[in-house]
């Protein structure tokens, strides 16, 4: 059972592997925001059932792990490491590419030649010592790190991850992909990548984040990003988590939009033993949009929980969000959707839907759409459904001649096929299917 010491007591045994001189020319923004993260881990609650934010989904099993932090990027052959990435490398997708290993910006392995003018991406832990004042603008403002202990643990070891800027009126002719490799050790890593993406009024990009790892590598990836955009923005981010089924992953995504901005992003988690995608989206100014779409596939041992929060806090905005899951074996998976609407957000308008098939009667799914609203001149709408194959579809194919087994992959990737079809980039959305198809193969379909 956790308690707030046995909680404390595994924050704080991370905490102290910090060397004494880790951040030691660190700017003084920067050491307030650590000292406060520092507090209220010390004065954190425990995150047991009886949190509504985590009344589905044990730490538990995270807590019995012990993580090595990393203070400095090891030691390690360019060749081998972009041997490794190949294996990951997706088809056909021209993009700008940075590579991220083991929390550490790669600059060997990363191609950003030719960015257009207006256009900066570059290694956080660069900045931080190059031109620290810069990113004061923007480092912890969307993040909140009283409110969740896991930001505050990142906020207190940040060393190292991806500043991207976008100037006003700037689009960017490619997408930038960001590929994060975690490596098979001697030692279970604590990695703390932390991202600051900043897009100025009136510009535009696609963002594409990946997520892998070796086969076997075990770690904990405790990853943050914040997302600012300015007036007219508008920014398409794909999200893909395929890592080892010994990983433990933690996204947190906090994302601020002021006037007209818009947003879309599709969110695919395929991986790791157990993992959690938090979105915390706030709408600043009217007008604004904000779609996020997102698909899970949990086998066996696995555990997979998306947790959505989006504000509407002013008038005048849009919010979608839809998410499918697929589960097989006894996989489990969490979806905690919450839309909040303040008194003064009229003509707000959200959708948020969550559909799930069960491959297996071992599956489970918890599902918590909700919606939270003060206004009175909206239009919002929430629902859940839980389903298994329909099998007159499935007899229906196979009377074409169609075996079983891909009968019901077929109708699988059928069910996925809205979701996929959000990502608007060939390759990937191609990736992913075949990442799918994969996954459904062989016992997948085998009732128990």
């Amino acid at each position: 059972m956790i308690t707030q010491e046995s909680q404390r007591q595994w924050l704080q045994q991370h905490l102290q592997q910090r060397m004494p001189n880790t951040f030691a020319h660190q700017p003084s923004w920067l050491k307030q925001s650590r000292a406060q993260a520092y507090k209220a881990i010390t004065e954190s609650a425990v995150l047991n059932r009886k949190q509504e934010a985590w009344r589905y989904t044990s730490i538990e099993n995270l807590l019995k792990q012990h993580f090595k932090y990393v203070a400095e990027p090891m030691l390690s052959t360019p060749g081998l490491q972009n041997r490794k990435l190949q294996t990951h490398h997706v088809a056909n997708l021209d993009a700008y590419r940075v590579v991220v290993i083991d929390g550490f910006y790669e600059p060997q392995l990363s191609d950003i030649r030719n960015l257009p003018e207006g256009v900066s991406v570059k290694s956080l832990r660069h900045v931080l010592k190059t031109d620290p004042e810069y990113l004061a603008t923007w480092f912890g403002k969307t993040a909140p790190h009283s409110e969740h202990v896991f930001s505050a643990l990142n906020t207190a070891l940040t060393n190292d991850g991806v500043f991207l800027h976008v100037d006003k009126q700037v689009e960017l002719d490619r997408p930038i992909e960001v590929v994060y490799l975690a490596t098979d050790n001697d030692h279970s890593l604590l990695l703390q990548p932390r991202n600051l993406f900043v897009l100025e009024d009136g510009a535009k990009a696609t963002l594409v984040e990946r997520f892998v790892s070796d086969k076997d590598a075990m770690y904990f990836q405790n990853h943050l990003t914040e997302i600012t955009l300015g007036q007219d923005a508008t920014l398409r981010h794909y999200r893909m988590q395929n890592e080892s089924r010994q990983a433990y992953h933690l996204s947190s995504i906090y994302l601020s939009q002021q006037a007209h901005s818009h947003y879309y992003s599709t969110t695919l988690a395929f991986g790791a033993v157990w993992s959690r995608t938090e979105y915390q989206a706030t709408f600043k100014q009217a007008g604004s949009e904000c779609e996020l779409y997102g698909l899970y596939m949990v086998g066996d041992k696995q555990l997979t929980d998306i947790h959505l929060d989006v504000r509407h806090s002013v008038p005048d905005c849009v919010s979608r969000e839809r998410f499918k899951g697929v589960l097989y074996g006894k996989g489990r998976a969490v979806f905690d959707g919450h839309i909040r609407v303040d008194k003064q957000a009229q003509h707000s308008d959200a959708q948020l839907n969550n559909d799930n098939l069960l491959l297996t009667r071992d599956a489970e799914i918890d599902s918590k759409p909700q919606l939270e609203i003060y206004a009175d001149d909206v239009k919002c709408s929430h629902g859940t459904t839980v389903g298994e194959l329909d099998a007159q579809q499935v007899f229906y194919l196979r009377s074409r001649g169609i075996d079983e087994s891909t009968a019901r992959r077929m109708l699988c990737l059928g069910f996925a096929k809205d979701i996929v079809e959000t990502i608007h980039l060939p390759a990937l959305q191609q990736d992913a299917i075949l990442k799918l198809s994969e996954l459904l193969t062989g016992t997948v379909f085998v009732k128990d």
